[in-house]
């Protein structure tokens, strides 16, 4: 099956966070506190994602307060954190949201990620993934973590389902009904 197809089936778009959405790096700070920094362009295609009726989530093994903040801003549907096992998570939110394997894209960037990346109709990773990882997804961003690689899959799946041209015509105004 060609990747288009594939990228056809898809209703919902997860990512690892750090690695993936953040270059990788978290900041501490002397009260405890940390920071990571997300890339805006990634930001904006999770909102048009939304809007043209994708689920989208992120799945991380870490808690962090700032990928809590910014999947509110984002106003992303699905928030797991802190999870020992990413692929028993990952099993639980099939069953909470009626979907196949087939119907959920997943971008990873470490071995933490594969039995998810195995599992999923589409497995994607940034360009600086480990290796390991590289070699085992459907398909390789040409953008780093932090750095738009996760826009580069949302494109992907909204221009193979016909949703890109109304968003890139007018971003501001793009697709608000549901694509199932």
């Amino acid at each position: 099956m060609s990747l288009e197809t594939t990228a056809t089936r898809i209703r919902l778009l997860l990512f690892d966070v750090d690695g993936v959405l953040t270059d990788g790096r978290v900041e501490v700070h002397a009260d405890g506190s940390e920071s990571k920094q997300f890339h805006i362009r990634d930001g904006a295609a999770i909102v048009w994602a939304n809007r043209a009726g994708l689920l989208t989530g992120v799945l991380s093994a870490r808690t962090s307060a700032a990928t809590t903040l910014r999947a509110q801003q984002l106003k992303m549907p699905i928030v797991v954190q802190g999870v020992a096992s990413k692929l028993d998570a990952y099993e639980q939110l099939l069953t909470d949201h009626g979907l196949a394997d087939a119907e959920v894209a997943y971008m990873g960037d470490d071995l933490l990620d594969l039995q998810v990346l195995g599992r999923v109709g589409l497995s994607a990773a940034p360009a600086d993934a480990a290796t390991d990882v590289r070699q085992r997804v459907d398909w390789v961003s040409a953008a780093r973590g932090g750095a738009g690689a996760a826009r580069e899959l949302i494109e992907l799946v909204l221009q193979a389902r016909g949703l890109w041209p109304p968003i890139a015509e007018s971003p501001e105004t793009a697709v608000s009904r549901s694509h199932g």
